[in-house]
């Protein structure tokens, strides 16, 4: 599959169920442009769609992952009679709006970060369910020294790693490591520098061969507990465990497993 605009947004898909989305503005450094925020749009509406799709590996073409906004463009609109206020909104709202259908697929998404993601690039990381960097892979939230405070980035990374850590890079602005990204939480796994996609693909392949149906009611069961109080996520993980008891999967599994056997998973 390929998404309309396959100049800023080349989705392809395996025969598995892993679909790589790569973002391909490699001179601009992957910058978020409103255009590469709809492409975005337009990519993972498609691929929430898509039961074929299984796993989804985001990268980023050229030495960067995504270096954020597009600061240039952003610049531009200030010569609006509102001094870009309309622009700045939408260019907000909406990129919100990617992060949260990341978050909201279906299926787990896993970044595969070579160079630098800095600020919103960094929220794209922190977006995911999953992350593999290569060991050269630097993580920065930068606003703050050009008097832009990382805001909306701060969203996704204060709920990937801790409040501490987190208010670190926001305050400081300075990159880490993906040696300290791993440490802090912000990535699950440290590749050799230029392995990051591969290594994602396999982490993708492992996950596309679980039956698809768990992993889905399991991702939407995850997120929907997190940030609950523990009654709460109690409650909301314990109707999950009934339904998931109940289905197809569950009876097949847990019978091929008290046969000694391997399970046979649906398609799906």
């Amino acid at each position: 599959m390929k998404t309309p605009q396959a100049n800023l947004l080349e989705a392809t898909i395996a025969a598995t169920g892993v679909l790589t989305l790569r973002m391909n503005r490699p001179a601009a450094r992957n910058a978020l442009s409103l255009d590469m925020i709809g492409a975005f749009e337009r990519a993972l509406g498609k691929i929430a769609g898509d039961a074929a799709v299984r796993c989804v590996v985001l990268a980023g073409e050229g030495p960067a992952f995504c270096a954020g906004h597009d600061l240039r463009e952003l610049t531009a609109a200030r010569a609006a009679p509102d001094e870009g206020r309309a622009f700045f909104e939408e260019t907000m709202l909406r990129c919100a709006g990617v992060m949260q259908a990341l978050v909201a697929l279906p299926c787990p998404v896993i970044a595969a970060v070579e160079g630098v993601a800095t600020a919103a690039g960094a929220q794209l990381v922190a977006s995911c369910d999953l992350a593999v960097a290569g060991e050269a892979a630097r993580f920065c939230t930068p606003g703050v020294d050009i008097g832009l405070f990382c805001s909306t980035p701060a969203v996704a990374l204060s709920r990937d790693v801790s409040r501490k850590h987190a208010m670190e890079m926001l305050l400081t602005g300075a990159m880490i490591s993906a040696a300290e990204a791993f440490r802090v939480g912000l990535v699950n796994r440290v590749a050799a520098a230029g392995m990051a996609l591969d290594a994602a693909r396999a982490l993708a392949e492992q996950i596309a061969s679980k039956p698809a149906a768990t992993v889905r009611a399991g991702k939407k069961a995850f997120n929907a507990q997190a940030g609950q109080d523990l009654a709460s996520a109690y409650a909301i993980a314990g109707r999950a465990m009934v339904e998931n008891l109940l289905s197809a999967e569950a009876r097949e599994g847990i019978g091929a497993f008290i046969d000694k056997r391997k399970p046979k998973w649906q398609e799906g």
